[in-house]
């Protein structure tokens, strides 16, 4: 047992003041990336892409991910309707409000109930879904196709799954400052006993693969039209 004296006493209380200081700081929101924070090298190349064809999809509502299917009948009406090739086409899908949750994997999706904050449905379950349920592809994690016919619906080419899309070079982005502000919805909505910079932090460790975290998208659309000269569409 451990004599209890002055000096145990004044440690004692020093160490849990540092413990939380070193809490507070943890948790203090960050809401204005700075260039250094982020990923800004790979946002350099989708601005410098030298594809012909460059198209941002500008997304805020998730509208049951109707928006997944827009971007591939773009990828097919460009590549087999207008002849491009696979190369010279980008497609980035910039997603912020509601919709920037399907950036998140399943783990996310289950820890902070957001098929049921959402009103999102799991279709093999009936019941609020605990997954993202936009990511996975049916033609499995290794993309194992039956069909190399664009008219075939198992085909890779009417895949509209964010993992399928991928595959086929569409850049999914995720907008930090929407992170900011989801977080205290979530941390109010669920009663959490943590910061809401505790549950950006986990956002930013449970992206699916292949997301960018952009500090603000309305910058990052603005940089990608200008800059970029992507074409802008919204749905």
């Amino acid at each position: 047992m451990t004599k209890l004296t002055r000096r145990n006493l004044c440690l004692n209380s020093l160490a849990g003041l540092a413990a939380v200081a070193a809490t507070e700081t943890g948790a203090k929101a960050q809401l204005v990336y700075q260039r250094a924070d982020w990923k800004a090298a790979e946002f350099e190349v989708l601005l410098k892409s030298p594809a012909r064809i460059k198209q941002a999809y500008d997304v805020v509502q998730i509208t049951e991910g109707r928006f997944l299917n827009n971007i591939k009948n773009s990828l097919n009406g460009l590549h087999f309707g207008f002849g491009l090739p696979v190369n010279q086409m980008q497609v980035v899908a910039a997603l912020h409000g509601p919709v920037n949750m399907l950036n998140f994997d399943d783990f996310f999706w289950g820890k902070y109930a957001v098929g049921a904050w959402l009103k999102i449905d799991d279709p093999k379950t009936g019941a609020p879904a605990a997954r993202n349920i936009f990511y996975p592809s049916p033609a499995g994690k290794d993309l194992r196709y039956p069909s190399k016919d664009p008219n075939d619906e198992s085909s890779s080419f009417q895949d509209k799954s964010i993992q399928g899309l991928q595959a086929r070079g569409v850049r999914l982005l995720s907008c930090h400052t929407a992170m900011e502000e989801q977080a205290k919805v979530l941390v109010k909505r669920l009663k959490l006993d943590q910061a809401p910079e505790q549950v950006v932090h986990a956002m930013l460790a449970h992206t699916v693969p292949g997301v960018l975290v952009v500090p603000s998208m309305v910058a990052a659309i603005a940089l990608l039209q200008t800059e970029g000269h992507y074409s802008y569409i919204t749905v």
